[in-house]
């Protein structure tokens, strides 16, 4: 006979809405949240239909009869495969994502070793970095499911934690304008000491850091790494993570869905904004971690604020915002320099901070210039176009500038 298992009442960490053993990990309107509250733990995601007699776990765990071949059925974008196999024999096929397989498999397989071990089951990695599926084959349903449940909660907390990074956010591209990068490309050559490239007369003159005190730029804890690539120059909106593929096609259509909804936003006008000043992020500036520009609205009317929410709430709805970041205030900045981009030579000095009081006052009441912002981006971090900007996901246009616009 041939066997099928289903396993959805514990795989709800795929689905649209991140879901932990007590907590619902993504933010939904009040409406969902009371619809959901009797199916927490129930997400079902495909349904068998066969020709032929085969067993199914359903949501409370037990085995039930359903016939047809099986076909898969996709509910939110998010798939989870059973797979058919000789007789007593289970089997289910989960969607992880590739960069979580390294967490399932754990240092030196100790994880997948130790689940093996315990549930009595066999997980099969793909060969492919490109797959985002596992397959989990036991000699039983209960076998199986424990498994299922282990791995789940194995994601689950990995998602939460700063051991998954952030692999896409919404941007607003800056580094379109050249005028900028090369206003850029200056300030840190005029900090780093290079005089390969002629000051900009716009530009404040170099920053004589290194007679500070017989200071050296390493002692103060500056270097090239910290700097924020010119290319790669941004406002940035949302930070996701988005660990497989269906997650990633979800934001896709997420933000084209709402084009014209941001449109309605900036009132079909185009939208300039002004970069002025430096300012410290986090810590002080004698021991700055992040040193940004400010941004402000030219007309001040809040038409890129009531847009960069139209964009946040569309994404949290969607299932793809982590709580803690759907709670978050947005802060429009332009980085310039974050320490946590530092290519640390020698581990034994932690420098996560650096001295910016003199790139301050230099630069303090700097005027960046004004400039259009005329698209959104889902970007994929860690991986750039020909431009040396981000990877383009997807992206929206912003209202264009005609002859007859004007700034004010």
């Amino acid at each position: 006979m041939l066997t099928t298992c289903r396993i959805d009442r514990v795989l709800g960490f795929t689905s649209r809405c991140l879901k932990s053993k007590q907590e619902r990990f993504s933010v939904m309107s009040n409406a969902a949240m009371d619809g959901s509250k009797k199916q927490k733990m129930v997400n079902s995601v495909w349904r068998p239909i066969s020709t032929q007699s085969s067993s199914l776990v359903n949501s409370e765990g037990r085995c039930s009869k359903s016939s047809g071949v099986s076909e898969e059925v996709s509910e939110r974008g998010v798939n989870e495969r059973a797979s058919v196999v000789s007789a007593g024999k289970h089997s289910v096929s989960l969607q992880v994502g590739a960069s979580l397989m390294k967490f399932i498999r754990g240092k030196e397989g100790t994880t997948q070793m130790k689940i093996e071990e315990e549930m009595g089951v066999k997980i099969i990695f793909p060969s492919s970095r490109n797959e985002d599926y596992i397959i989990i084959e036991g000699g039983s349903v209960d076998c199986v499911t424990k498994a299922s449940e282990r791995i789940a909660t194995i994601i689950d907390e990995v998602v939460k934690s700063p051991s998954l990074d952030y692999s896409h956010f919404v941007s607003l591209p800056l580094a379109i304008h050249p005028e900028l990068v090369g206003k850029l490309v200056n300030f840190q050559n005029s900090i780093l000491g290079n005089q390969s490239i002629a000051v900009d007369e716009t530009t404040s003159v170099a920053v004589d850091l290194k007679e500070t005190k017989s200071s050296t730029l390493f002692d103060l804890g500056i270097e090239k790494s910290i700097f924020i690539k010119p290319s790669t120059f941004h406002l940035t909106v949302l930070m996701l993570k988005l660990w497989n593929k269906d997650r990633i096609n979800a934001a896709r259509d997420v933000l084209k869905s709402i084009s014209s909804s941001v449109m309605d936003a900036l009132d079909s006008r185009p939208l300039f904004i002004r970069l002025k000043g430096l300012d410290c992020m986090k810590g002080s500036l004698a021991k700055a971690r992040v040193l940004y520009i400010p941004v402000e609205e030219i007309g001040d009317e809040g038409r890129l604020l009531r847009a960069c929410k139209v964009i946040t709430d569309a994404f949290v709805k969607a299932g793809l915002v982590l709580e803690k970041d759907a709670n978050q205030s947005l802060k429009l900045h332009a980085t310039v320099m974050n320490a946590r981009h530092r290519k640390r030579k020698d581990k034994r000095k932690k420098l996560d901070t650096f001295d910016a009081r003199e790139i301050h006052k230099q630069f303090g009441n700097e005027d960046w210039g004004e400039y259009l912002i005329q698209e959104a981006h889902l970007s994929q971090r860690f991986v750039f176009d020909q431009s040396g900007y981000y990877r383009c996901c997807a992206s929206i246009p912003f209202p264009e500038n005609t002859d007859t616009e004007k700034k004010h």
